[in-house]
């Protein structure tokens, strides 16, 4: 095995299928060290990370995505770079998004999220999304096995944001093909359906919803995108077309992206723990915090990045302005001096739910709700629906050598596939 020190976790492709060793040799260096080929600084301490969210004056999220790629747009000179952030903004990757924004632009997109994300617009959801979880179950439970990725997970995360969002239902057959969440078997493919998503779905969204607003604000209707097309900033004035649409869009995108990624591992936990799958069948109150141990365990976003706006300090570390720092949400969330026994899935941890899967701060996952909600959801059916269920040894190997595969990716984290088998509960 290479020495973990000469890794380069931007480009490695081992460290995208684990990177557990490798956060903890970063956390020997300190819970603040310099990753060695960019010049990053890696945040692996949970208290250090949660501070870095919290630090808005001192770290931009201008960088969020993209870490060190593509360099800077500009050389970083003295201790405070806030103006050459502002200058150059728009030359960093998908700066038009709310997950890129600092104050005060930040709190006006926001803003419009929060006119749709109402207790009764989730709780109406909600509600679809539980005959959402059946039809996803009935299009394949009669075969003994699936792909869960593929025929459960995504589909039903987007349409079950699609419906958040209030995609009219005869679009929506489309939307899931068009996302690469295949289609209902007895789904007729037509000209409409093969509108090509290319390398950039936010476009593909951005455009589909820019349709959606400019019509409802032409012609409204007592709908869902009405409500968000004739949303207004706190002051009252009425934003420009694509300032309501990207906010939306980013939450589809990120949204679908996060359940995906959740639900797979959750399944994958319950498909190699029987004694924890009897547990849920046994006790569903329990099905909260085994979601929440889930994203602790295996936190869906692994990595995410802030720039150094000012000269500061964190975890008692210079840090000077323009230092690009990656915050290893993965790694804090295995952080032993927060969680006891960090590297065992542990249902009965007490304190899981100080976990930061979803982010903190003013970038906190708007979508985290809905997650929770697709997550419990999913598991109380699928009790429900199959008597047992495990592991393909055919796909992934006997269970003491299991064989899975990771997308290859440094900034999330999430099976490529998971292939289970099960026994269809009795109907009714």
């Amino acid at each position: 095995m290479p020495d973990l020190a000469d890794l380069d976790y931007f480009a490695d492709a081992d460290l995208a299928q684990n990177p557990y060793d490798y956060w903890e040799y970063l956390r020997g260096q300190g819970p603040v060290a310099r990753e060695p080929h960019y010049g990053v600084v890696a945040v692996t301490g949970y208290q250090e990370v949660h501070a870095a969210f919290k630090n808005v004056d001192c770290f931009s999220a201008v960088n969020a995505i993209g870490g060190p790629f593509p360099p800077l747009p500009f050389t970083p000179e003295g201790d405070d770079i806030s103006e050459l952030i502002e200058a150059h903004r728009h030359l960093f990757p998908i700066f038009e998004h709310m997950v890129v924004m600092d104050p005060p632009h930040h709190e006006k997109a926001r803003s419009l999220l929060g006119r749709l994300l109402t207790p009764r617009r989730l709780q109406e959801n909600e509600e679809y999304i539980w005959a959402l979880a059946d039809r996803q179950f009935d299009e394949f439970i009669g075969n003994g096995q699936c792909e869960f990725l593929s025929e459960y997970a995504k589909p039903y995360a987007t349409l079950a944001i699609a419906d958040l969002l209030g995609v009219p239902d005869e679009d929506r057959p489309k939307l899931r093909r068009n996302l690469g969440a295949g289609s209902a078997p007895d789904h007729q493919v037509g000209a409409l359906d093969s509108t090509p998503v290319g390398s950039n779905p936010l476009k593909y969204l951005d455009d589909l919803f820019s349709e959606y607003i400019a019509d409802r604000r032409s012609n409204p209707r007592d709908d869902v995108l009405t409500g968000l097309a004739t949303a207004t900033y706190p002051d009252g004035s009425t934003p420009p077309l694509l300032e309501v649409v990207r906010p939306a869009t980013f939450l589809f995108g990120a949204g679908q992206e996060t359940v995906v990624k959740l639900l797979s591992s959750a399944l994958q936990v319950l498909g190699d723990r029987p004694d924890l799958q009897q547990r849920l069948r046994a006790d569903r109150s329990l099905i909260p915090a085994f979601i929440e141990e889930s994203l602790r365990f295996e936190s869906p976003t692994k990595v995410d990045f802030r720039l150094a706006r000012k000269s500061t300090t964190l975890g008692g570390v210079p840090i000077k302005a323009g230092t690009v720092l990656m915050l290893c949400l993965g790694a804090a969330n295995r952080d032993p001096r927060k969680f006891d026994n960090p590297g065992e899935f542990d249902l009965d941890r007490k304190n899981v739910r100080e976990h930061i899967a979803f982010g903190r701060g003013i970038h906190t996952c708007a979508g985290a709700p809905l997650a929770r909600v697709e997550g419990r959801v999913t598991l109380n059916r699928l009790l429900d629906r199959m008597t047992e269920f495990h592991i393909s040894e055919q796909k992934h190997g006997p269970h003491e050598q299991r064989a899975y595969a990771y997308e290859p990716t440094f900034l999330l984290r999430g099976l490529s596939e998971l292939h289970i088998e099960f026994t269809p509960a009795p109907e009714g």
